[in-house]
């Protein structure tokens, strides 16, 4: 009689538990960013991250311009994997805000601008660098108006140069508005528990924690020339007047030598009817990220149709063939055979081993390796597990990704090598290739970027701390694993070819157009599914805009996988009506060769949608990672078309009948 009770107790512990899950759930949030009620008059400080610029790409520290310093010096904040790598360094600063509390302060006056300090800030406004600053994790917002429209951007100028003028000046002045939310909260707490553990929730005297949330934060800057000698007798959070923006050209602060600059702010709250899971709406809905959903739409709907068309014929041409193939007897095959020519001629060399066969199992293995960790994060971020308020967190869950998804990449690519091979020799030799071949390239490539920061002095230079973390990583996960999944190969069964190989190569016929040609073409229908969605990614990365739209992105990739695979078997199937057995590589690139349009792209968007980029630094580094993107999509699309039409070969192949 035990049982009954014992699970009608676990039945009761799980029903309070599930409780205890719905009352969470009441105040979940995206993860990586957790509700903060300030209460009236709490001091808050703002931090300030990198200066950043959409004409150099060069993101370089905040306190590398004369800017006022904190009283209790400069703490950077601690910043995760991805963090590092995007160049972001996230610095306290000395702008403070009292909750709810409306004010104009002094904050200090710097010594004369030496001749450095002008040469930075003349360099870095006409440069158009932005500062970002930060309150409660929600980056400063300003507005402008071009052409009578109004655009958002986040962060402010270091400064501006009026038009006709070889003069600059300097932003020393910022006119905060921060929108808040009166929160109210009820709490709730377990008063008991019964015989059989039922848990008792109820509100607890119904005691109400009030406070404000701060849901918005916003930023009009403008520059203002102060007496140095009046405002030197002030303290630090002195009360100054309020300023009207924009000034006088006459009233602003100019940079030049010797000039003393002060710096001054304001502060007003506003009580919002924005809650906190919808601050970073605003954010998100941008005039310049806006995502034009038919046109995407409409681009998916023109792959569907075109690949269905394409899918539907190949079955029926094929299905044709079989049956013509299959109901003949055998005198009728073998006449059959010495009158016809297509692809069941080259059933003796069609599974022969391809030339390069290791470096084609190595690009496999990296490529299972790239599209489960693309495939993976994006879920993950439709899903919403990866937020803008999660700084870095992107690019970071990428890197664990790829890491772990070794073992993956070293069974897949030893198991098609001891496939190809019929033998599991050298596969310590293929799974070390895996572990070394993408990233190895894209150590080269980031390293030679990195010389070109670090002769910069770019913020964006990965530190040589950072280098050693990455190759522990490297070497103590990804490698291992790498070896591990290659060990899981080689007692993994090999897969069987349904045919043998004739020990003597047919010839193959001479064609009128080389193949390679055809093998370009193919890759534009996989493009035609990619580019729209690309032209938002590259905006996202170098125009600094937000990229939110992972449900669409999924889309996209499980349409480019279709597209892929589709276009791969294809142009096997086309390879092998005309005699041609090579037909390894050649699907390969098939749908590998999308990559070429990817990069070919990338280089139009620099030409026509970059064209504040200026100089060979900046250039070179939108480049250098451009190519880095395209190898990992030539690695990703191709180990899907190469696998695909392993699989359709192997099936058509043993569906006809063979001596």
């Amino acid at each position: 009689m035990a049982f009954p009770s014992i699970s009608r107790r676990k039945s009761c512990t799980f029903f309070t538990y599930l409780i205890l899950i719905f009352q969470a759930c009441n105040g979940f949030y995206l993860p990586g960013s957790y509700m903060h009620t300030y209460s009236p008059g709490e001091e808050i400080f703002a931090k300030v991250n990198s200066l950043t610029s959409i004409e150099t790409e060069l993101p370089f520290s905040y306190y590398s311009l004369p800017y006022c310093k904190p009283q209790g010096g400069i703490k950077k904040s601690a910043e995760n994997l991805g963090e590092l790598l995007m160049g972001d360094q996230i610095d306290n600063s000395p702008y403070r805000f009292r909750m709810n509390v409306n004010e104009s302060l002094y904050l200090c006056t710097t010594p004369e601008l030496s001749e450095n300090d002008v040469k930075l800030l003349k360099q870095r406004t006409r440069d158009l660098y932005q500062v970002n600053m930060i309150l409660d994790n929600l980056p400063a917002m300003r507005f402008t108006n071009q052409n009578g429209v109004k655009i958002q951007w986040t962060g402010y100028p270091v400064g501006y140069t009026p038009q006709n003028s070889n003069d600059d000046y300097i932003i020393n002045h910022l006119k905060f508005k921060v929108l808040i939310h009166e929160y109210e909260g009820a709490g709730v707490e377990i008063i008991g528990t019964g015989e059989e553990g039922m848990g008792v929730i109820s509100e607890a005297d119904k005691k109400k924690a009030s406070g404000f949330e701060i849901v918005g934060f916003e930023v009009v800057p403008c520059s203002v020339k102060y007496d140095p000698e009046k405002m030197t007798k002030l303290h630090r959070f002195d009360t100054v007047p309020s300023v009207s923006c924009p000034q006088e050209i006459g009233n602003s602060q100019i940079i030049r030598e010797h000039e003393r600059v002060t710096f001054t702010y304001d502060v007003e709250f506003v009580k919002s009817d924005i809650r906190w899971p919808s601050r970073w709406d605003a954010y998100l809905k941008m005039e310049g990220a806006r995502v034009h959903w038919f046109s995407i739409l409409n681009s998916l709907m023109v792959i569907f149709f075109l690949a269905g068309i394409v899918f539907v014929i190949f079955l029926r041409t094929v299905r044709r063939d079989l049956t013509r193939y299959e109901e003949l007897d055998k005198e009728a095959q073998a006449q059959m055979n010495e009158e016809l020519s297509g692809w069941k001629l080259v059933v003796g060399d069609v599974f022969r081993e391809p030339s390069h066969s290791k470096l084609l199992c190595v690009m496999v293995g990296d490529g299972v390796q790239i599209t489960g960790m693309a495939v993976v994060t994006i879920v993950f971020a439709a899903l919403g597990f990866m937020s803008p308020a999660s700084r870095g967190m992107l690019l970071t869950g990428m890197i664990l990704l790829y890491l772990f998804l070794g073992i993956a990449a070293g069974y897949v690519g030893v198991r098609v090598w001891t496939t190809i091979k019929g033998t599991s020799t050298e596969w310590r030799s293929v799974s070390w290739s895996i572990a070394c071949f993408f990233p190895g390239i894209v150590f080269v490539i980031l390293t030679f970027l990195n010389f070109i920061l670090w002769g910069s002095k770019s913020t964006g230079a990965i530190p040589l701390s950072l280098y050693f973390i990455l190759l522990a990583l490297w070497f103590c996960i990804s490698v291992p694993l790498t070896l591990l999944g290659g060990h899981l190969g080689t007692r993994a069964e090999p897969i069987q070819f349904p045919v043998r190989t004739n020990q003597i190569p047919r010839e193959i016929p001479a064609r009128k157009y080389p193949s390679w040609l055809l093998v370009l073409g193919a890759g534009t229908l996989p493009f035609g599914t990619l580019f729209i969605e690309l032209f938002f990614i590259l905006s996202s990365i170098w125009l600094g805009r937000f990229y939110y739209v992972f449900g669409f992105l999924l889309v996209v990739l499980l349409l480019l996988v279709i597209v892929c695979a589709e276009v791969s078997v294809v142009l096997t199937y086309m390879h092998l009506c005309v005699e041609d057995w090579m037909w390894w590589w050649k699907a390969f690139y098939a749908s590998g060769s999308v990559a070429l349009y990817v990069f070919l792209y990338s280089i139009n968007y620099l030409v026509f949608d970059l064209q504040s980029l200026s100089g060979p630094v900046s250039a070179t580094l939108y480049l250098g990672y451009s190519l880095i993107m395209a190898i990992a999509i030539m690695l990703s699309t191709g180990t899907i078309g190469l696998l695909t039409s392993f699989y359709f070969v192997h099936y058509l192949f043993s569906s006809v009948k063979i001596d």
